[in-house]
């Protein structure tokens, strides 16, 4: 073997390929051949969008958990462990199953040179193909069309809602991104649209393959029941549904759209109503309004562009407390910093802005830059680093108050890494007190 640690292997990986990105199948093709996993024998879910997949990811394994399925689950990027991208029956994979996987890869690429994302890719194909799987649920990294998760053909393709985003890599108008999103699609198999206002590029791709698309408000729906919903399919109708573990009504969209996929393939991996209520009680994802909580709540939200900005926006607009939001944050430059403050800017009392150490992280000082443009009374400070953030804000929080932590996977990692321990100091319970 190469080597004998994860992290061994992840480092090499790194520095593999001459670039950290290079969409394409060709490479990934070839060495899944040589693995001979092109294809599995249970159902694939392959998910794409701007916005939701993780979530709808996560409601998805719950459900089939819920009903004694077999899972394999792979999803992008990581919080704190790689492990996290690679789950059988909702728990990670070990390192020696991640280490033998790459392994193999290593052994069929030959000369080929593979991304890192690749390569971890490839290694959630591997593992899955070696673990008697009833239904493996693939999420794309980066658009659809010519991600390296596109290898696999998808029983059902689920895309969530498309917005403006990796404009570098997909393109400036929701057309061009739709179109690389709709590059998922097969002909001849179902796909379902979250999105109740798609691109037309979607319905375009759709009918040139002869796939049959089913859209969100067209094909199905839902409709709010007291503290319960119902959601209606083209042939059924679920009643007293709970809302969805997940904060926030815009998780009833993404909700929706995967009772949708259940529904399709409800003759090769049937639910009964109960499973499906369990698995939306249950569906858990780190990073998306995750809530530590304690005297001073603090808030973890991957956001990191304008449509995700807005949801967190009105998640704590959802949940009034009388005292002050802090919201601490990092973002890369290549993101719609000016419209994420703009969505950001009427629910948060005071910013601290800080950066990750990334080549692609916007400076702090840039950060100060867009939001005096933005919002040239909001209070602000800079800050070193999120862990200095969050102890400069311990000093000062009082009861009632919220910190949100947002802006990035790498904002939120940070911060999950921290000693942040949800409690006031004893200046601010002085102050209180």
């Amino acid at each position: 073997m190469r080597f004998k640690t994860l992290d061994a292997w992840l480092s090499w990986q790194e520095g593999l390929h001459p670039s950290e990105i290079d969409l394409g199948l060709e490479r990934v093709r070839t060495v899944l051949q040589r693995l001979g996993h092109e294809k599995f024998s249970c159902p694939v879910i392959t998910v794409a969008g701007t916005n939701g997949k993780g979530s709808s990811v996560a409601m998805l394994e719950a459900i089939y958990l819920a009903a004694g399925y077999r899972v394999g689950a792979y999803t992008s990027p990581h919080l704190l462990s790689y492990k996290e991208r690679v789950c059988i029956n909702g728990l990670p994979v070990n390192d020696q199953s991640l280490c033998d996987a790459f392994e193999n890869i290593d052994q069929a690429r030959g000369e080929t040179s593979l991304t890192y994302f690749e390569f971890g890719t490839l290694a959630a194909i591997e593992i899955f193909a070696r673990a008697d799987l009833d239904v493996v649920i693939m999420e794309v990294g980066l658009g659809g069309r010519l991600d390296a998760v596109n290898v696999l053909d998808a029983d059902v393709a689920l895309i969530t809602p498309i917005a403006l985003d990796h404009a570098d890599w997909l393109g400036n108008d929701r057309e061009t991104i739709g179109r690389e999103k709709a590059g998922i699609m097969r002909g001849g198999r179902p796909v379902v649209c979250g999105d109740t206002h798609p691109p037309v590029s979607l319905q375009q791709v759709a009918d040139a393959l002869d796939a049959n698309i089913y859209q969100a408000g067209r094909d199905f729906s839902w409709q709010v029941q007291g503290e319960q919903w119902r959601w209606r399919g083209p042939e059924r109708t679920r009643d007293a549904l709970p809302e969805p573990a997940l904060r926030g009504r815009f998780q009833l969209d993404n909700a929706a759209a995967v009772l949708m996929v259940t529904e399709l393939l409800a003759g090769r991996l049937p639910l009964s109503q109960a499973h499906v209520r369990e698995g939306l009680a249950n569906a858990k994802v780190a990073g998306r309004f995750q809530v530590v909580t304690g005297e001073v709540p603090l808030i973890l939200d991957v956001a990191h562009n304008p449509q995700s900005a807005e949801a967190l926006a009105g998640n704590l607009a959802a949940w009034p407390m009388p005292g002050r939001i802090f919201a601490l944050t990092a973002m890369m430059a290549d993101k719609e910093i000016d419209a994420i403050f703009a969505a950001m800017a009427p629910v948060v009392d005071h910013w601290c802005l800080t950066s990750v150490d990334l080549p692609r992280a916007a400076k702090k000082g840039q950060l100060a830059e867009v939001l005096r443009a933005v919002a040239p009374t909001a209070q602000y400070e800079l800050c070193t680093s999120v862990k200095d953030g969050l102890q400069k804000l311990e000093k000062v929080v009082q009861a009632n108050d919220r910190i949100v932590v947002f802006g990035s996977f790498y904002t939120v990692a940070e911060a999950l890494a921290s000693d942040y321990n949800a409690g006031l100091s004893p200046s601010a319970q002085q102050k209180v007190n």
